[in-house]
């Protein structure tokens, strides 16, 4: 259950890197965190923390990719007040291979999750988010959204694809009083984003931090959803880009090597 007043926020991918971050920093702004992701375990220890900090959060095991998940889920946090918040946190990136032998299925599933994730629970939620009077979609892209770079076009096309669908709907909605703000993160060291995109192989996700003294945190980009989500009602940050200060570009980056 919700205490009275306090707004639901919904965080996708939630069971470790910045969908956790957000979660916590969100929690301690005073909101009531729904928590999903596939994770059931991890998503219930999650809240079992913020709830132990003094907070509420409330956790829920769903595949954005399963529609029929996430309509059931929809229909689930009708028992709530309202929806205020969606946090589309959900992705993630497979391979660096080129195009000429890229992997099909990697890509599909890439797409499947950063852009029908999205898709799906953007659907699902957006009529709870309008009836609140004061709704806030956040899609989570990338730098990957807005340039490209070798070796990673099956990602680059996904968040592009993120891109545009918080693009096209910020124009289908507008005069709603549902505001769709973009973040787009460049390099962002997690505990599993890049050991999961090479499959494990923890020295090749190392090479992509190497030298680079001070990558981006979770917390780093939870403290911008945060910041963002927590604006004055009629402030709507389209679309902010975050890097750490030695990454320039998608393919600038100083390295202490």
């Amino acid at each position: 259950m919700t205490a009275a007043g306090s707004p639901i926020a919904v965080i996708t991918g939630a069971s470790s890197g910045i969908g956790a971050a957000t979660a916590r920093q969100l929690a301690a702004a005073g909101y009531h965190v729904v928590v999903t992701a596939r994770r059931k375990d991890r998503i219930e220890a999650l809240a079992a923390e913020i709830t132990a900090a003094g907070h509420l959060a409330s956790a829920y095991a769903l595949d954005v990719t399963d529609r029929t998940a996430v309509d059931a889920f929809a229909a689930e946090l009708g028992g709530f007040p309202s929806v205020n918040v969606l946090v589309n946190n959900a992705g993630g990136a497979l391979g660096a291979d080129p195009v000429a032998t890229g992997d099909p299925a990697d890509w599909r599933q890439m797409y499947e999750t950063n852009v029908i994730g999205t898709l799906n629970l953007t659907q699902a939620l957006l009529p709870a988010l309008t009836a609140s009077g004061d709704g806030t979609v956040v899609v989570l892209s990338s730098t990957a959204g807005h340039s490209t770079y070798e070796g990673g076009a099956g990602y680059v096309a996904a968040k592009h694809g993120a891109h545009v669908l918080a693009e096209t709907l910020r124009l289908e909605i507008v005069g709603t009083p549902v505001r769709v703000i973009e973040i787009a993160p460049g390099m962002v060291k997690t505990e599993e984003f890049a050991t999961t995109r090479f499959r494990g192989d923890t020295k090749k996700a190392a090479k992509v931090y190497a030298g680079v003294a001070e990558p981006l945190t979770a917390d780093d980009v939870a403290d911008t959803i945060t910041w963002a989500v927590t604006r004055p009602s009629h402030v709507n940050i389209d679309l902010l880009v975050v890097r750490p200060r030695a990454q320039a570009s998608n393919t600038k980056v100083h390295r202490e090597l």
